[in-house]
């Protein structure tokens, strides 16, 4: 155990502690964990352009469409493209969609606070007045559910909050991957500090929204708002999908006397970080969508390397699941590094012991989840 000029850590994951006031990662730093978590980003900034380009869409061109039936389009209908769709032979931007409902759901920030404000509700009235100002109908169902059009407009909020979201991240992966190419990122630390950076230096990007209305354009949520891209879309969103996330339908039941799902949702732990690889490929399992998406984009030293496992590509989805949570932990470490109240490599104990008190907050959640298998070489069994 590595030693600490301050009273050892006494929690049962204190080596990951240890490991990130030492500047390493909560993922093992070899050769193979950099291979299968670059290569791995590649293919999700592929997929998460095409995420944010549909989200970016539904929001401003969907917005109060209460049956959309092309919303994955992006605005491009033709014969064809439908017939790709029926085939599944397209993104599968449903996933994209379960994690806007997830983020929608758990909430959490101050653009969780916006969407339920009045000034959220003034520019949502005066954007649904000119959306429908020629539908009575639906004028008239608002009216007596006053609720009804403007939980649709906060539902296309998220589309755009995310979007802009996936946005910087996709060109931060795929960003990641360049500098790997050129020999620029050599280690599981040298990933962590790209994704650091890109967070630290996007941190206080706007995050806004506005829709088109028949040529004009209507701000819900204007740049005055204050709503960031990093505490108002990163933070809710690692808490929402990489820990939180809703249990998949037809895995566990919703019967309440079941007593299958928790009763709190700071209960929920169904995210990314503690998903079972197992149940990858079974219908209805939404991280499916996005494995089988993936798929397609992985580089070609990412499939050798997955073709010289015992199993091969036998199974694929697997194996891509099983990287894909390798870097979700490279991700989580920079959100650590960059949320902790002092930098983790100080020397000054006060400090090193309010880290450690914030890490093992951390680490607390952690207990249930597979960041000791994922350091495990598992590919390799």
């Amino acid at each position: 155990m590595v030693t600490t000029p301050i009273q050892p850590s006494q929690h049962p994951l204190a080596e990951y502690i240890y490991r990130l006031e030492q500047g390493q990662a909560l993922l093992k730093d070899t050769p193979d964990n950099l291979i299968e978590v670059v290569g791995i980003l590649k293919s999700y900034g592929v997929v998460l352009d095409a995420y944010s380009n549909n989200l970016n869409y539904i929001g401003k061109y969907q917005f109060l469409v209460l049956f959309p039936f092309f919303k994955y389009f992006n605005g491009d209908v033709s014969f064809s493209k439908l017939l790709k769709h029926w085939w599944h032979d397209r993104i599968n931007y449903e996933y994209a969609e379960y994690c806007m409902r997830g983020m929608l759901w758990h909430g959490g920030g101050k653009l969780d606070e916006y969407v339920d404000s009045k000034e959220f509700r003034v520019n949502c009235d005066r954007a649904i007045k000119a959306k429908l100002k020629s539908n009575p109908f639906i004028l008239g169902l608002n009216k007596i559910f006053p609720n009804f059009l403007l939980e649709q407009a906060k539902m296309s909020a998220y589309y755009a909050a995310l979007g802009q979201f996936w946005r910087v991240m996709s060109d931060m992966f795929l960003s990641l991957s360049d500098r790997y190419d050129a020999g620029e990122i050599n280690s599981i630390p040298d990933v962590v500090q790209h994704i650091l950076d890109g967070l630290v230096a996007n941190a206080s990007r706007p995050i806004t929204f506005e829709v088109d209305i028949k040529g004009e354009t209507y701000t819900i949520i204007p740049e005055e708002a204050g709503l960031t891209f990093l505490m108002e879309t990163a933070v809710p969103y690692v808490e929402a999908v990489f820990f939180r996330g809703f249990p998949f339908l037809g895995t566990v039941s919703y019967n309440a006397q079941a007593n299958q799902v928790p009763n709190g949702q700071e209960c929920f732990t169904y995210g990314a970080l503690y998903a079972d690889p197992l149940p990858v490929g079974s219908a209805g399992i939404p991280p499916t969508l996005l494995m089988q998406d993936m798929r397609h984009y992985i580089p070609d030293y990412l499939h050798k390397f997955y073709q010289n496992s015992l199993r091969q590509e036998d199974d694929l989805l697997v194996k891509i699941c099983i990287s894909f949570q390798k870097s979700m932990y490279c991700v989580t470490t920079a959100a650590l590094r960059g949320l902790a109240p002092h930098s983790l490599d100080t020397k000054d104990e006060q400090e090193i012991m309010a880290n450690r008190k914030f890490l093992e907050g951390w680490m607390n959640r952690f207990l249930t989840s597979r960041m000791v298998d994922v350091n495990q070489d598992v590919l390799k069994i």
